[in-house]
């Protein structure tokens, strides 16, 4: 086990851990940290804690020190330079006639580096580029291309919802989301429904991906044939939440009635076909 102790450099960013190196840091304090882009200004996210060596990448950079006054203004500094250094590079993008949008800039806390974020449909020669911004800031340059996602975590924008995107408030990394997060949850496949404001599937549909997987295996589909307390019979509706069912009894007097009963009261006799409206259409032969 190893003492650490989690720090982040951006709101919502990605928490890294560092060898807190015996200062006793506080949740919420601003550090000054040894990275691989050089010396950085965090902020921690929690106390210091133990954690299994297998779950870190070693070796662990040293926490330098808590950060005082000096480095308080010194950030400040760096972002107000950073706002400079933005306008500075828009005017260049447009004197090269290059097409790539402009995201963020940043400084590192030590000045050692200025990294430009971007966006663009292809790649981009930007080798003269880089040569005029070394000429005006006299240091090191590094052009960064972002994704979509990466562009609305950093700007931020209001989701269907009416909430801000997820991404920028709280996520600190993009967890995999896939079309059948949406099919299991019984959602609309339209893109337009569910996918985000950048345009790629929307965050959320992980958040209850893991409920509706359980309750997916515990609830027979829609098409399983099915031994009810009323007779033998075929799903024709599945209400997951409520974790009740409509089934179409093969003994019913009447060929519409349905019996409405609790998934956990059934048996299930045979899943459903790949295509349940096949197994219902036998059933009404």
């Amino acid at each position: 086990m190893m003492q650490v102790v989690g720090v982040r450099f951006k709101s919502a960013g990605k928490v890294y851990y560092f060898d807190p190196t015996g200062f006793e840091i506080e949740k919420d304090n601003h550090v000054i940290v040894e990275t691989v882009r050089g010396v950085e200004y965090g902020e921690v996210v929690g106390t210091v804690k133990e954690m299994e060596e297998s779950e870190l990448i070693l070796p662990l950079k040293p926490v330098l020190r808590i950060a005082d006054e000096a480095d308080h203004y010194i950030h400040r500094k760096n972002l107000e330079k950073a706002i400079q250094a933005k306008e500075i590079c828009e005017g260049k993008i447009l004197e090269h006639g290059l097409e790539m949008k402009l995201i963020d800039v940043e400084y590192t806390f030590d000045n050692n580096k200025v990294i430009f974020y971007f966006t663009a449909d292809g790649r981009i020669d930007f080798r003269e580029l880089v040569k005029d911004l070394a000429s005006v800031f006299r240091t090191r340059i590094e052009l960064r291309q972002i994704g979509v996602r990466d562009q609305a975590k950093i700007i931020g924008a209001l989701g269907s919802c009416g909430q801000v995107c997820c991404c920028h408030r709280f996520l600190g990394d993009f967890a995999p989301v896939s079309i059948k997060m949406a099919k299991d949850q019984n959602l609309s496949l339209n893109p337009i429904k569910i996918s985000g404001v950048c345009g790629r599937l929307m965050c959320c549909l992980h958040y209850e991906e893991e409920a509706y997987e359980d309750l997916n295996h515990r609830v027979p589909a829609v098409g399983s044939t099915v031994e009810t307390p009323e007779g033998r019979g075929i799903v024709v509706e599945s209400q997951l939440l409520r974790e009740r069912l409509k089934v179409k009894l093969l003994n019913a007097p009447h060929p519409d009635e349905l019996f409405t009963c609790k998934a956990d009261e059934v048996k299930v006799l045979r899943k459903a076909y790949h295509c349940p409206k096949r197994a219902i259409e036998e059933v009404e032969k």
